[in-house]
């Protein structure tokens, strides 16, 4: 008779973890006639107590009757050996990460089983998938691929996708490979620009097969009418709208009827401008040729923002890194980031710079962390940016994420600007080149009218119409000076989020502004190379330092790809993000994850989440203020989870776990978060001290073991895990140490229950385990049956001689079990 209950692990992750620790003990042994298998088999008894055998078996064909009595002391001398160095192995593994380690971590596979993700993804050729559009008034997603554009629902992504296919012409492609090109799939028509031209049309373009075409999409007056199609007939030169090359980045933006694009204009890439194309407004680039203006720029994004109410103020603002012009020398970085404007009304010069523009200024955006003896190290490759509007639209906020421009040294930062250091910047003094070494310096010489960079028709110009009104000496002054001095440093001048030593950088950046019971944080959405999204939060200690939390990390491909772009909507409580393979919509938030107590939901202080009285649900403002737990600020259970607290600790199980006297054994204890500490206390006779025996316990992220068991190691044991001063019981397990002659008695079966093994298998059909369980193997099984029937004999004597009255749960235990 078996042991009532199910041998299985109650969680997922203790099956994996189990799995994994005799797949390496048996690999270790496999070159020995021994196997020694590590068994946690969990039996749940009717009641309150879950009642756990764990201890060290020894499963071994033994030769001679000299060799069985080896057993306890081999196997307690082998099974110590394999644990520690399989545990030292587990501790080294997870030390380097615990400073920026997730409070959750989920697989794609657990992403999906949450249902807060949807994946999408075409089934013909084609790759390089990108969001290109947004509109959230008409709840659609514009997406382009490798010859595919493709409309989406914002609300699920996977509902009726529009999709056309807009190839190069067959032509065309033939005549790209006769050039060398189109080694790695680039003779093809990879889409790069969707922009909204009107009510009813948009404007895109692609790279045509390293010639790049543009044309217009019809889209309908309503995302109902389900209309997506390509203008027929109509097709339009890309050149200064759209990149030849697949492998470059392009920003765009209409303002006004007209193009701004930032792009390489020819066939071998080597003429790079900011250029404005179509609209009333003259045809307009930067500088050609001229390494002082753009020297071998990426781009990475392109906004419009106002400086002032005066509408002849207005400039684009462009953000891009390049190679700086310096990194001959040692000390020069050889990457900077940028950020860069010019004035919308812009028309060139009249005889300087004709055609080209007559405001461009540029200005080096600096990410730096300062270390205890003062030295900075800069994070100068610009990867993306993020332009949070606000309440006042000439002051939107600038997030930006930056990497290391070296190979040896692999980090990533985040650094928050505000236009009002942008600004002051571009007010300030010019640089200049000067010297024998010819070194940057502040220009000092006298700076003409009106100052490089204003617009006409402005704040400060109301009497000139025109650029082409400009003096020659500004027009030659900015010609020979676009780059200020002083450069812009973030917000505190320091980064938000920063990482180092890992084996990823972040790609890119999205952010909400998020309403919670005490406040309004910023949440921030960060993508990776390894194809993961991190949640981030980051919150003032106090006026001069800030605490950064890792709410979660979520894989949202199913295979590592880097993040390529991601888009949020806030109004749908949705994040957007693409990569090579296809694109992912998931949710902001996954509450439940956090856990199941009031206590985990206030500790996760994640801004979307408040418990509710039950779980720990999304938060909304509407929520009763009665009934909604949160504290962002502070994750405090004690003042916000009154009376859950103890609800939870009377609900926890006791476990009971069985050791071998002489062998060891693992009491197993993983806080549900990284940022918890953990310690054991050992009660014994209604005395609670602490586990602290040198030598004899080993401690794990996933609990301690005991080397060398004895009689006095009985006892009750109790988990304790520390969070931002909370303190709370994970596990209470009651361990009664098994004399080691009855476990070799045990484990030896005698020949009658042999034969009486062998006649039940001739007249017995064989009983399939329930799916999903974990099986011990055949000795072990034998093993569990006889231990189980001596103990219910024990109990049941126990019982009779203690009362005529039945004990509860001697009773409970011999019900029939329901379904």
């Amino acid at each position: 008779m078996l042991c009532p209950g199910v041998f299985s692990f109650p969680t997922l992750r203790r099956k994996r973890i189990e799995t994994e620790r005799n797949v390496l003990i048996k690999s270790h042994l496999r070159h020995k006639s021994q196997q020694l298998h590590l068994s946690f088999l969990t039996e749940s008894f009717p009641g309150h107590h879950e009642y756990t055998i764990s201890s060290a078996r020894v499963n071994i064909q033994w030769s001679t009757q000299e060799k069985r009595k080896g057993l306890l002391s081999h196997m307690g001398i082998m099974g110590t050996r394999v644990i520690l160095l399989l545990l030292v192995l587990c501790v080294c593994g997870v030390s380097c990460i615990l400073r920026s380690t997730p409070r959750v971590a989920l697989s794609f596979k657990e992403l999906m089983d949450t249902r807060t993700a949807r994946p999408f993804s075409l089934s013909f050729d084609t790759s390089d998938y990108r969001i290109l559009h947004v509109d959230q008034d008409q709840g659609r997603l514009y997406l382009g691929s490798r010859e595919y554009l493709v409309s989406l629902d914002m609300q699920n992504v996977n509902k009726e996708p529009l999709i056309i296919h807009w190839p190069a012409p067959t032509q065309r492609k033939g005549e790209c490979q006769m050039t060398g090109k189109g080694k790695h799939g680039e003779c093809a028509n990879f889409v790069r620009m969707i922009e909204p031209w009107n009510r009813t049309h948009l404007y895109t373009c692609g790279t045509g097969a390293y010639k790049p075409i543009c044309t217009f999409i019809n889209r309908g007056w309503r995302a109902e009418d389900y209309l997506f199609r390509l203008v027929p007939g109509y097709v339009d030169s890309g050149k200064g709208k759209c990149s030849y090359d697949p492998n470059h980045e392009d920003v765009t933006a209409v303002i006004n009827g007209s193009l701004y694009a930032g792009v390489h204009v020819d066939f071998m890439a080597a003429d790079p401008a900011i250029f404005r194309t179509m609209g009333s407004r003259p045809a307009i680039r930067t500088e050609q040729y001229d390494s002082r203006w753009l020297s071998e720029p990426v781009f990475i994004q392109i906004k419009q923002i106002p400086d002032s109410s005066e509408k002849n103020d207005d400039k684009l603002y462009f953000f891009f890194r390049e190679k700086s012009l310096d990194s001959g020398g040692t000390a020069s970085p050889s990457v900077l980031a940028r950020v860069g404007r010019v004035c919308l009304n812009d028309e060139g010069g009249q005889k300087s710079l004709v055609n080209k523009w007559t405001t461009f200024l540029k200005a080096r955006l600096v990410c730096s962390v300062k270390g205890e003896d003062g030295v900075e190290t800069f994070f100068d490759e610009l990867r993306d940016v993020f332009i949070q509007s606000t309440q006042d639209e000439r002051n939107p906020m600038v997030y930006a994420v930056f990497s290391t421009a070296g190979s040896v040294f692999k980090g990533s930062a985040v650094c928050v600007y505000s236009m009002a250091d942008i600004r002051n910047v571009f007010n300030g003094p010019f640089a200049h080149k000067h010297g024998h070494n010819y070194q940057w310096t502040m220009y000092t010489g006298k700076i003409p009218y009106p100052r490089p960079g204003t617009c006409p028709g402005g704040t400060f110009t109301p009497s000139l119409h025109s650029t082409k009104e400009f003096s020659d000496e500004a027009v030659n002054f900015i010609r020979a000076h676009p780059l200020m001095y002083h450069p812009v440093y973030p917000i505190h001048k320091r980064p938000l989020v920063v990482r180092s030593g890992v084996d990823y950088r972040f790609t890119t950046i999205a952010v909400d502004q998020v309403d919670a019971v005490d406040g309004r944080y910023e949440v921030f959405f960060l993508g990776t190379d390894r194809g993961t999204v991190q949640k981030i939060i980051v919150l003032p200690k106090d006026p001069t330092t800030v605490e950064e939390l890792t709410l979660e990390e979520v894989e949202v491909f199913r295979t590592p790809v880097p993040v390529k772009t991601m888009r949020i909507s806030a109004k749908r409580q949705q994040l957007y993000v693409s990569s090579d393979a296809g694109l992912t919509q998931v949710s902001l938030h996954r509450c439940g994850v956090y856990g199941k107590a009031c206590s985990d939901c206030c500790l996760a202080r994640d801004p979307y989440c408040a418990w509710d009285g039950e779980s720990c649900t999304p938060f909304t403002q509407a929520t009763k203020r009665r009934s909604r737990r949160q504290d962002v600020k502070h994750g405090d259970p004690l003042r916000q989870c009154r009376g859950f607290n103890a609800k939870v600790e009377k609900r926890l199980k006791e476990t009971v776990q069985f050791g071998v006297e002489g062998s060891s054994t693992f009491l197993e204890c993983v806080p549900r978060s990284p940022q918890a500490t953990v310690k054991w206390l050992y009660q014994k006779d209604g005395r609670r001290k602490m586990l602290n025996r040198d030598g004899e316990v080993l401690s794990t992220p996933q609990g301690v073991l005991l080397k060398s068991l004895t009689h006095s190691d009985a006892g009750l044991y109790h988990c304790l895990a520390t969070e931002n001063n909370f303190k709370h019981t994970l596990a209470r397990v009651s361990l009664h140490i098994l004399d080691r002659d009855i476990a070799v008695a045990l484990s030896v079966p005698d020949d009658e229950d042999k034969e009486e093994e062998m006649m039940r298998g001739h007249h017995k059909p064989e009983a399939h385990p329930p799916a999903g369980s974990v099986q011990p193997l055949e000795p072990e099984m034998r093993v569990i049956n006889q231990y189980c029937q001596s103990y219910w004999e024990q109990l049941t004597d126990r019982g009779q001689q203690q009362s005529k009255r039945p004990n509860r749960r001697h009773t409970e235990g011999h019900e029939p079990s329901g379904g």
